[in-house]
């Protein structure tokens, strides 16, 4: 098999899109979005309906003790390792119909046309649904590709809890997800993810596919700067201690420092507590805040980390206040697969789609699936860049081109 015994070979980009939608008719909002949080009801009814919708395909499906789903075509050789796709039907409170979901129908789609077709690959093909990517009920994000992926432990992942004090073990077997096969022992052989890109790149530029070559390194911090409360009216300026102030020093100078390391520096900041609440007259006391910094650049991603510590330290020492900076969580640039990276690039050039390649600037399952297993991602725009939302929207004709690359990426592999 080669691209060009199948070059002719393309989705059915009606079936994708009605997939999608009845996909999306499952917690629905008001606004055109979805409410399916991991491990929900909701969540349930998706992944029933999706492993009904492989089974029909003629593929089976295992579940593992973090609730990944996967649900395999078979190949000629069986004791290859699968060519694999997917990634997530959870959303966020206020999510879209696209984010995670379309890669996991792309999937789907792939392996429906690939039957239509009567096409047999050498390699088994796998459609995956991993669990908790969003990380909205709990947390962190990306648990069940980071258990697969031995970034976290089994058990410190079944003792996460929601608001509820609901444990994502006890989730998973109250809804009937806690699978017997241990995480990470299902062999991958190449791994593509399709997803919207969530940002505004692609529909500026006015491409249909983005070949993501990597993920940027994100850092997540929590910040506490403490000063001292005093009346606002008989303490001199020259004499504060004002936390708010020295934090809003520290946000404009971070703000500065991302600008500086170029086009693909980022830093997101969100005041989350100001003490004293509620009144206008005495100076803040203390500022807690998150921090979130990424780069792509593995150099220019720890710059960023030193500029930040150098300037809380310059700040708190000039306004006469603490800057305590604790790092949460990091997730290191990653650069996906070479070999991966071009049957995408190979696909787009052979189905003749604009592309260009791009850096995923948000977290997927694909960063800890590289871990194992070779790895790459497929972009297609979505509306205004806008995802996370319920107004989140993407075009069919963008959505089929990204599923035909997928096609014609997978089977590439799944014969190399």
């Amino acid at each position: 098999m080669n691209a060009k015994t199948n070059e002719g070979l393309a989705i059915n980009a009606d079936r994708l899109w009605a997939s999608i939608m009845e996909m999306a008719k499952i917690a629905a909002t008001e606004k055109g979005g979805n409410c399916r949080l991991a491990l929900s009801d909701d969540d349930k009814e998706g992944r029933d309906l999706f492993v009904r919708w492989c089974e029909e395909a003629g593929m089976t499906c295992t579940v593992d003790k973090m609730g990944n789903i996967f649900a395999r075509r078979p190949g000629r050789n069986a004791d290859a390792k699968p060519v694999s796709t997917g990634s997530h039907l959870d959303t966020q409170p206020t999510g879209g119909k696209f984010d995670g979901v379309y890669g996991v129908l792309a999937g789907l789609e792939v392996v429906r046309s690939l039957n239509d077709a009567g096409v047999e690959t050498e390699a088994p093909m796998e459609v995956i649904c991993w669990t908790n990517e969003e990380g909205a009920r709990f947390a962190p994000a990306m648990i069940g590709s980071g258990v697969f992926a031995g970034e976290f432990a089994l058990d410190y992942a079944h003792a996460q809890q929601d608001a509820d004090g609901n444990t994502m073990g006890g989730e998973l077997d109250r809804i009937g997800y806690l699978g017997p096969e241990e995480p990470g022992g299902h062999a991958l052989g190449h791994h593509f993810e399709a997803h919207i890109e969530q940002g505004p790149i692609l529909e500026a530029e006015k491409k249909p596919v983005g070949v993501v070559t990597g993920v940027q390194g994100i850092r997540w911090y929590d910040v506490a700067v403490r000063g001292m409360e005093a009346h606002a009216g008989p303490t001199p300026m020259t004499m504060r201690k004002d936390a708010l102030v020295a934090s809003a020093e520290l946000i404009t100078k971070l703000d500065a420092n991302a600008r500086a390391a170029g086009p693909h520096g980022r830093t997101t900041v969100k005041i989350n507590h100001c003490n004293p609440e509620h009144t206008r007259n005495t100076i803040a006391g203390e500022v807690l805040m998150s921090v979130d910094i990424r780069h792509p650049d593995a150099e220019a991603f720890a710059g960023l980390d030193r500029d930040m510590r150098a300037t809380a330290e310059a700040i708190a020492a000039e306004r006469g206040v603490t800057i305590e900076i604790d790092e949460i969580w990091v997730s290191p640039p990653v650069a996906f697969d070479t070999g991966c990276v071009d049957a995408v690039r190979g696909a787009a050039r052979l189905l003749g789609y604009d592309h260009m390649d791009m850096v995923s600037g948000a977290g997927h399952d694909a960063v800890y699936v590289s871990r194992v297993a070779p790895t790459a991602m497929i972009f297609v725009p979505c509306e205004g860049g806008i995802s996370h939302n319920e107004i989140e929207n993407a075009a069919k004709d963008d959505l089929e081109a990204g599923c035909n690359v997928l096609l014609h990426a997978m089977l590439e592999r799944a014969s190399a």
